[in-house]
């Protein structure tokens, strides 16, 4: 049975309660900390003898290197080291930044030599005793560059020179599902762009690198997956893994732009040639040459619909910009063609989807990726769809809806609940925002602020609808594993999980999986490193899945060691104890020992793994095969007020109902959705990393638009539908990358309602809503 939980505005904090345990919403530990600015991040770090590093960055997105002078920078005082490709223990043709078994593929050299491909790579790093000394320095090396013509027209790149030996192309995925020849009596077609949004984390990279007495190195690093990051330094500086420890420090949020190897490698580098501690800290404009952005995308579409608007085929032709380097493009392109069509159901299916290389700034991980591309056009194509029919946004989408059951168009059955209509019955059922007063005092909720609008008469209200999916963990066969540590003392447990919080809050899951089990209140999480058993990368959410279901299965294994004696004294079976409130209890009430008297005078500790099913991947020539463990949904109701004549959007309302299977932590998922709106709306409306021949122009916390909270709607959770996933853990699916993949396609309709245009690419500029006198 599916059911709604509507979120109270003013419920009390479980953390006032002293309420713990799954299904609650404590107070995250590193909140306090977090607001008073004493919480520690790796740009905080010291070490005795620190020097610091710079990096030496291409202002070329093409050029082949003539020559490298490093005697300038040698030359000036206080300078210790220079390194360049030359000096990786491989030299310049050694190890790129993945490895070969990884999930990144392995085509970005850590250093570039012989050729740069795009604007800001590394060429070249000092090591100095002060940051101003080790910038000059770099600033001083002497490269002679032979300027090449760039490659950053994504459909030009299928008929250039290879760009790199392994050619211009990162994949090609055709889809091929049903009748080609099947038509529909409504035919709607459209052309969308999405353009590159840059994650913009809150703290710019930084990270120490400290040399061991074993010729090893020791990294602290704001890294979200501390495993995969060792092993591939390791490879590129020719140690062993065991050689190489991360430690996790302070990650200050990340949505996947964590992912430049070159940095820590380099940093590595360095501190390894001088036997010092190094420690970097990227100035904003580095970090923006530094970090990967979201795919930039091109897609056209053909809907082909019977008389009722229900769908008969789709086509579509994907083109994602994945930049210079390959990175996780081929995962993103599954992940657009896999869901071309939405959640919606079609018979007959026809997609090709390319990934290439250009010139451009490398694309990567970032929320939602491949998915929030095509929202957008599918989303605006069933838009074209119910204005040709004359038939209800909302109504389109419930006549097409997906359920439980139905195929994926890459024939893959959807087994996990896909309550897709009740999402929109929940949306439907919310009531719509007051429109704006007639009060001059209010005048700067006007689109464009006080002033900004010309004429108050010129404003129009926009609603509009979306829905769309993500998958969870890894895709197309990837191993998919987490290991987890619970151990008890007394009257506290301590959770060893390599699983980094990068600011969904795993921590603080931990923490109530163990209370909810074990029945402990004083529950410690242990520091992240690469000493401890792997937990994998913190992408796709994955971590409340794997590790998360890791930490319950050890917490279940210590659980049974504790009641196991006392069971077998009572002459009962362990399932006939209970925990509740601290208190181990019988089914028959005889039985009522406080857990801390249970465990006096004993340590009891279990490690675990979780590995959920396996997946496979795509078909190369059709496109199809079970290439998923699961599927989210979100549905989303955005309501715009759109100035027509300068074309000003401001977003009012934004209203959420999401499927997540069971909400663990309520208080956590309504924040986490907020996060995601914002940054959806950024996208929607702001956030584009323009270039111009390759060169990023707007590289700033000034050029780059940022919402900020005078641009971020009000946020309403109408439902959060808990329809419990049976094969995970718990039965929760991923909160944070769904809401921020339908956002854009939401607020893209309410401004194609408000307005009547078409609104074909994103972010929406002024002109595109803009009405014609």
């Amino acid at each position: 049975m599916t059911s709604a939980t509507e979120l109270p505005a003013a419920a009390p904090a479980d953390h006032e309660t002293g309420t713990t345990g799954l299904g609650t919403s404590p107070l995250r530990t590193d909140a306090l900390p977090k607001a008073l600015g004493i919480y520690p991040y790796a740009a905080d770090l010291w070490a005795e003898g620190l020097l610091w590093g710079a990096v030496l960055r291409s202002p070329h997105p093409h050029a082949r290197i003539v020559s490298v002078d490093t005697a300038p920078a040698l030359a000036v005082p206080g300078v210790h080291a220079v390194v360049t490709a030359a000096d990786l223990p491989g030299g310049p043709d050694s190890a790129p930044d993945g490895t070969p078994d990884g999930p990144l593929a392995a085509d970005r050299p850590v250093l570039a030599a012989g050729v740069v491909r795009h604007h800001g790579e590394a060429v070249a790093a000092v090591a100095a005793d002060h940051p101003d000394t080790a910038r000059l320095a770099a600033a001083a090396i002497l490269v002679e560059y032979e300027v090449l013509e760039p490659v950053t027209d994504p459909e030009a790149a299928f008929h250039a020179a290879p760009l790199h030996p392994g050619g211009n192309l990162f994949r090609h995925l055709p889809l091929r599902t049903g009748d080609p020849d099947a038509v529909g009596e409504i035919v709607v077609e459209g052309l969308y762009q999405v353009g590159r949004q840059d994650p913009a984390p809150i703290g710019a990279e930084a990270g120490l690198a400290v040399p061991r007495p074993d010729g090893g190195v020791e990294l602290h690093l704001s890294s979200t997956d501390p495993h995969g990051d060792r092993d591939r330094t390791a490879a590129c500086l020719g140690l062993d893994p065991d050689r190489v420890r991360l430690v996790v420090t302070g990650v200050p949020g990340a949505t996947g732009d964590r992912e430049d190897l070159s940095f820590q490698v380099t940093l590595a580098l360095l501190a390894l040639r001088t036997g010092r501690p190094v420690k970097m800290a990227l100035t904003r404009a580095e970090s923006f040459q530094a970090h990967n952005t979201r795919h930039p995308a091109l897609l056209r579409y053909r809907h082909h619909a019977d008389a009722e608007g229900r769908l008969v085929k789709v086509e579509a032709q994907i083109l994602l910009d994945g930049g210079a380097y390959a990175d996780v493009s081929a995962e993103a392109l599954a992940a657009a063609v896999a869901f071309s069509v939405g959640p919606y159901t079609c018979p007959n299916v026809f997609v090709d989807a390319w990934a290439v290389r250009t010139n451009n700034p490398p694309a990567g991980r970032m929320r939602g990726e491949g998915a929030l591309q095509t929202c957008f056009a599918y989303e605006s194509q069933l838009d074209q769809l119910a204005r040709q029919l004359g038939v209800d946004p909302v109504e389109i989408r419930r006549r097409n809806a997906m359920t439980t059951g139905d195929p994926l168009p890459t024939g893959q059955a959807v087994t996990c609940p896909a309550p897709v209509e009740a999402l929109l019955d929940a949306l439907d059922a919310s009531p719509l925002p007051a429109l704006p007063l007639d009060d001059p005092e209010a005048d700067w909720l006007l689109p464009g602020g006080p002033g900004g609008a010309g004429d108050p008469t010129a404003v129009r209200r926009g609603i509009g609808y979306a829905v769309g999916m993500v998958h969870m963990l890894g895709a197309e066969g990837e191993d998919e594993v987490a290991t987890a540590t619970v151990r008890v003392s007394g009257d506290h447990a301590t959770v060893i999980c390599a699983a980094v919080d990068s600011g969904q809050g795993f921590a603080t899951l931990a923490r109530q999986i163990v209370q909810s089990v074990l029945g402990v209140s004083e529950v410690y999480i242990a520091p992240v490193d690469s000493d401890q058993s792997a937990a994998g990368p913190a992408a796709r959410s994955r971590h409340t899945w794997v590790s998360g279901g890791a930490v319950e299965r050890a917490a279940l294994m210590v659980r049974h060691q504790m009641l196991q004696p006392i069971a077998a004294d009572f002459g009962m079976s362990v399932e006939l104890l209970t925990i509740t409130d601290g208190k181990i209890t019988s089914y028959d009430g005889v039985l009522g020992m406080p857990v801390s008297e249970a465990l006096e005078g004993r340590e009891l500790w279990a490690t675990a793994q979780c590995r959920p099913h396996p997946t496979e991947p795509l078909d190369p020539e059709t496109g199809q095969g079970d290439a998923f463990v699961s599927i989210a949904f979100c549905a989303m109701r955005a309501v715009v007020d759109v100035d027509i004549e300068l074309g000003a959007v401001r977003v009012v309302d934004v209203t959420v109902a999401q499927d997540v299977g069971r909400a663990l932590n309520p208080r956590q998922i309504e924040d986490r959705i907020e996060g995601a709106v914002a940054q959806g709306v950024g996208l929607a409306l702001l956030e584009n990393l323009r270039t111009e021949g390759g060169v990023p122009v707007n590289a700033s916390l000034t050029g780059y638009r940022l919402p900020t909270a005078l641009d971020t709607p009000d946020v309403r959770i109408a439902a959060l539908l808990e329809e419990r996933d049976v094969v995970a853990p718990f039965g929760a699916k991923a909160v944070s990358a769904v809401p921020a993949v339908v956002a854009p396609a939401a607020v893209a309709a309410a401004v194609r309602a408000a307005t009547g245009l078409p609104v074909g690419r994103l972010p929406i500029l002024p002109e595109d809503a803009t009405v014609p006198a």
